[in-house]
This record gives C-alpha cells, structure tokens and sequence, in this order.
C-alpha cells in the first residue's frame, strides 16, 4: 500500500480516513456510519422502495471509498426480503484494505469482513444479507472514462442501470475530473428513462447543481448531514424529489460567482454564461415550478 490513507479523529470522537494525495477527510462531519446512512440510505430512502420493490434493486456506489456507503446499505436492510446489486465504482481500493486492517477503530465494518476481503480479491461478492440476497461487484478504474466507453460496451457487458446513485467523490477543488459537465451527461445517458432513479452527494454547490440540470436532471435541495446546512438530491423523475430548485434559487445561481460548469477536468471559478443561464431558465423544472 502507498501510505496515502491514516485514521484521524472527528469531533464527536468518530474515527475516519484521511488522504494525503487529495488532502480530505472521508465523512468529516458526522463520520462513516453516520454520514453513510443519513446521507445516503435515509435521504434515497432505499430500505422503504425496496420494500416494494420487486426484482433486483441496482445501486451504484461511486467512491466506494472505505466502503461505509455500500455498508450503510446492508447495515439497513437485513430484514428486507428481496434481492440487491451493489454496483460499487473506484480507480482504487487502497481505503478499503486500509479500513479492513482498522476495522476495530472504524467500527462499521464489523461483520462483513469476509465479504469486504473477498470483494477486494474477486471483485465480485454474492452472499446473503440476512434476508436480503445481495450482489456486490467492484468495477476497478477511471470512472469518467468508463461512462464514456459505455457507448461502445455491448449490452449483455454493460452493468444494469441504476435504481439509485450514491455520488462520493472527493470534492471538485481536489478532484475536478468526477465532476464535469461530461461526466454527469454520460451518466444521466446511461440511465433507463423507463426506470426512475435518484442521485444523492454531498455537495450544495451551485456549480454541482447547475451542473446536473444541465445534463438533464431535475435536482433538488438535500438535508444536513454534520457541517452542511443542506446537500444535492437529483433525479430523472421530478416525483423523486422532495425539495426541488425553485425559480429563487434561480436567481441565485445568476448572481453568484461560481456557477458555471466544468468543461474539463480544471477546476476553475466562474459566474455563469448567458447562454448557461438561458439554458437553465429553458430547463423543463423551472417551466413547471414557475
């Protein structure tokens, strides 16, 4: 291992990961276990539509990280009767052997280390969740070029489309590239229009936001999690959404000085273009909430 990752402590006496190479902590308001479930499981409400679910209910876990969002999941859904793919994305698992070696400390692995271990080692891990039938695949790689190439997979490779999208990336000051108007237009294209599937992260910034209007989400605003007042929810069906931008927040975005998307993977602060700004007032959310 590269060293990149050590255990540091948060205020409420959670512990967490840290990385050199990005200079962020992972969860830093409310830590792991915490943050993964208010901010992932609770806000897409995944133990209630799986409930009524029926079939195999697909989440994609981008960052899987240390792992505590996909963990949040199973944590939450042992007594749910169905079936559930995990579909976890990141260019490393570095966090996750480093969180499986301090597992005592970060304390939200605890029983599903074999399955973490087999993960890491087959990429691929099938086993019962109480209940629950769980499929957990790790696709190892550069998630932007992935979504790219995704056009050119033959379907039977292609993995099935989301029902929900967990989005933790480290932030676009640090790591710009997961977070450019390319990327959420390959993703919001490879989703099913006939499946409704809702996209959570932690991020309240207008240029995020303005971003995945642009690549044809509707979004809306998402609760607190710790040390932000409010989070990103976005979705492919306006119905998903219980906070939905609204035409004051509008004018907002055209006020600010940092709301224009990235192009390229260079982080860079700007006001928004005219011809952004027309495309966000011609977007069909605030044509409906007008």
């Amino acid at each position: 291992m590269s060293g990149d990752y050590q255990l540091v402590p948060l205020a409420n006496g959670a512990q967490t990961l840290f990385s050199a190479r990005y200079g962020e902590k992972m969860h830093p308001g409310l830590g792991p276990a915490a943050e993964a479930e208010l901010l992932y499981v609770q806000q897409l409400q995944i133990s209630e539509r799986l409930e009524t679910h029926a079939g195999e209910f697909v989440i994609w876990d981008v960052g899987l990280g240390a792992a505590a969002n996909a963990l949040a999941v199973l944590h939450a859904t042992r007594e749910i009767s169905g079936q559930c793919r995990l579909i976890s994305f990141d260019d490393t698992g570095e966090p996750l052997e480093f969180a499986l070696k301090n597992g005592g400390a970060l304390g939200y692995l605890s029983g599903y280390q074999q399955q973490i271990s087999e993960l890491l080692r087959q990429n691929r891990v099938e086993f019962e969740n109480g209940k629950l039938k769980v499929k957990w695949e790790f696709l190892l790689g550069d998630f932007p070029a992935f979504l790219s190439n995704l056009k050119l997979t033959t379907d039977n490779l292609k993995p099935p489309a989301p029902h929900a999208i967990f989005y933790d990336a480290f932030s676009p000051a640090r790591n710009p590239a997961m977070w450019t108007l390319p990327v959420f237009e390959n993703l919001f294209r490879a989703l099913d229009p006939a499946r409704p599937c809702a996209l959570t992260t932690y991020s309240r910034s207008t240029l995020l936001r303005t971003t995945l209007l642009l690549a044809g989400f509707f979004v809306g605003v998402g609760q607190a999690t710790g040390m932000k007042e409010e989070t990103t929810v976005a979705a492919n069906d306006l119905r998903l959404l219980v906070e939905p931008l609204n035409a004051r927040w509008l004018e907002r975005a055209r006020r600010s000085d940092s709301a224009e998307p990235l192009c390229e993977p260079v982080y860079a602060r700007a006001p928004l273009s005219p011809a952004t700004a027309e495309k966000l007032r011609r977007h069909p959310q605030f044509e409906v909430s007008s």
